[in-house]
């Protein structure tokens, strides 16, 4: 399983990449394996400044709907377009093209973001 190790981790299955005061956030290879076939991804919270542990959106496969928790406090700044057109991209790259919100970060960040190496404790890796 793919886990890169410059990456946090949350127990909800996202991931965090950190760069400048700015949050990319999207879902793990595990959480896309366990959805199935991504079919839409909806975030509608664009500009909110949502607490961590909140929903901000949701990811739809083809038999479950998944709510999407913010990892760390913040302000949605952007939504990855690409997304309404092509989910798929959440299966095929989930840490690549399948990102999902970029979030300017307010506050500290949670004590409860995991390394690769606990999150793969976490999943059995």
């Amino acid at each position: 399983m793919n886990l890169p190790q410059e990456l946090k981790y949350t127990k909800d299955h996202e991931w965090v990449k950190i760069e400048d005061g700015v949050a990319t956030i999207g879902i793990t290879e595990f959480a896309q394996r366990e959805l199935g076939d991504i079919v839409y991804v909806e975030v509608e919270t664009v500009g909110d400044t949502i607490a961590a542990g909140e929903v901000f959106g949701t990811v739809e496969a083809v038999k479950t709907v998944s709510d999407l928790f913010m990892p760390l406090e913040g302000e949605i700044l952007e939504f990855n377009d690409e997304l309404e057109s092509s989910p798929e991209l959440v299966n095929e790259s989930p840490y690549e093209e399948g990102w999902m919100i970029k979030v300017k970060i307010s506050g500290d960040l949670p004590d409860d973001l995991l390394t690769a190496e606990e999150y793969g404790e976490l999943i059995g890796a």
